[in-house]
């Protein structure tokens, strides 16, 4: 039988709130590098459809995780890469 792990709260937690954060940032590169750039039609739509399934599939993976911390610290550094990777998008494509 499975241990009980404790830090599933931790896990929980992470994958609330970095997983929406990086799922913004994800859709924030999509919709600034992506077909058309901003100015494409209807792409607005598209892209506040696309946060919700990519911070859901980020909800989902975060208990394969071996720990809390572990999980706070790979979604940390995701989450930097994302907006860094925005902020350079928007710098350098307008």
């Amino acid at each position: 039988m499975a241990e009980f792990r404790s830090d599933w709260l931790s896990k929980s937690v992470a994958g609330t709130s970095l997983g929406f954060t990086l799922a913004v940032a994800l859709a924030g590169l999509f919709a600034v590098a992506g077909p058309g750039g901003l100015e494409a039609r209807n792409k607005y739509q598209f892209v506040m459809w696309l946060v919700a399934p990519i911070w859901l599939g980020v909800a989902s993976l975060v208990f394969l995780f071996r720990s809390g911390r572990a999980a706070f610290l790979w979604l940390g550094g995701a989450n930097l890469l994302a907006f860094g990777g925005l902020y350079l998008c928007r710098r350098l494509l307008h």
